[in-house]
């Protein structure tokens, strides 16, 4: 009976879990799409402002261009968060084994976070990457072009490496007519170039993110290490996250449980006989947690947004490894992935990020404890 009970509590935490996720990943989804876009559009010289982005996914894609992708972004938060709770637990149970008080210190939790948000970086990254694309389509002008060859046209090599495009006709006459001194009519010239994989759009330039969003495209032309671009990046994202959010999440909540055992007679020995906290205040503290670890990770973010946001061939990737392609930087942005181009863009959508990490965590934790109080109570 008891293993029964044991089981049926299991599974409601788990349900639990899910269920606060998805419920709080859906109301602050646009919000992320908000944040992504303001990253990858803006370049250095002009910011683009909310108004601008939201019209454009309205006229664009309309009120579904908010939530574009969010199914890859909600099964990938459940298992992300998931690892990093769960590594997180792990680590810390060695930090209190043998100890009377059930206590973690806030510097413990500092780098048990941080292992845990490499963790969620590696599970994470994949689903991230199809999200993010997904997002920029969604705001992306797509146009039917008039001058594209032919679908029965389409040569062989691009065919194989990405379904469906078509090299502009227009763009192909106009790049043979600049290397070649031959009539841009030649068949033989043209049929010659389009063999070669840098010529899919006709102009050199790889194919847009619009065109690469698919699981299997990304794999065909990019390769299966494209679905961990930018890991460094993101590695240091998740890491200083996690470990700026449970250390900062242990510091409040250690600070609740003092503020509420002041008073108290006898004096509590121990933080189990101070008694549980409330939800609410829980949740506030999980709240301000997440974002001051946004804002502390948000440079290492928008470098993770801009890399996966660009196609890079597998033909490309090949030819950097031959060369011994060395990664433009000083030493700390080689490590951390972040191009120097993007020095000064790096705190752009900052306060997006804040605000969807801050209410998603705060509705996560709320949430939790909410579905677990009433399923339990069902239960019994």
């Amino acid at each position: 009976m008891d293993d029964l009970s044991k089981s049926q509590m299991f599974v409601i935490h788990g349900v639990a879990a899910v269920g606060s996720v998805a419920f709080a990943s859906a109301l602050t989804y646009p919000l992320d799409t908000m944040k992504v876009l303001t990253q990858v559009a803006s370049s250095s010289g002009k910011q683009l402002n909310a108004a601008e982005l939201l019209l454009r996914i309205l006229t664009l894609s309309g009120h579904s261009g908010l939530f574009s992708g969010y199914g890859s972004l909600a099964f990938g938060r459940v298992l992300g968060l998931g690892a990093r709770f769960g590594v997180y637990e792990i680590i810390t149970a060695f930090y209190k084994d043998g100890l009377e008080d059930n206590y973690v210190s806030a510097s413990d939790a500092l780098l048990a976070g941080m292992a845990a948000g490499a963790v969620e970086a590696l599970i994470n990254s994949p689903f991230e990457l199809i999200k993010l694309r997904e997002q920029v389509s969604s705001a992306s002008y797509i146009p039917n072009s008039t001058f594209a060859l032919e679908k029965g046209a389409q040569p062989p090599l691009i065919s194989r490496l990405l379904s469906g495009c078509y090299p502009d006709k227009r763009s192909l006459n106009q790049y043979i007519g600049l290397i070649s001194t031959l009539s841009t009519k030649n068949t033989n010239v043209t049929s010659a170039l389009l063999e070669y994989p840098w010529m899919m759009t006709g102009s050199g330039k790889p194919p847009s993110v619009c065109n690469v969003r698919r699981p299997s495209d990304i794999i065909s032309l990019e390769g299966w290490g494209a679905l961990w671009r930018g890991l460094r990046s993101g590695i240091a994202r998740d890491s200083v996250f996690g470990g700026v959010f449970f250390s900062g999440w242990q510091f409040l909540h250690q600070a609740m449980l003092d503020w509420k055992a002041v008073g108290m007679d006898p004096p509590p020995r121990s933080d189990e006989e101070v008694g549980p906290l409330s939800p609410l205040f829980v949740s506030i503290a999980a709240g301000l947690s997440a974002s001051v670890a946004a804002a502390a990770s948000h440079a290492f973010d928008t470098t993770r947004t801009r890399s996966q946001c660009t196609v890079l061939p597998k033909y490309v990737s090949m030819e950097r490894r031959l060369l011994k392609w060395k990664q433009p930087g000083n030493k700390f942005e080689r490590y951390t992935g972040i191009h120097p181009s993007d020095r000064n863009l790096l705190f752009r959508g900052l306060r997006w990020r804040m605000a969807r990490s801050g209410l998603a965590s705060f509705m996560i934790v709320g949430s939790y404890f909410f579905a677990v109080d009433h399923l339990a109570s069902n239960l019994t």
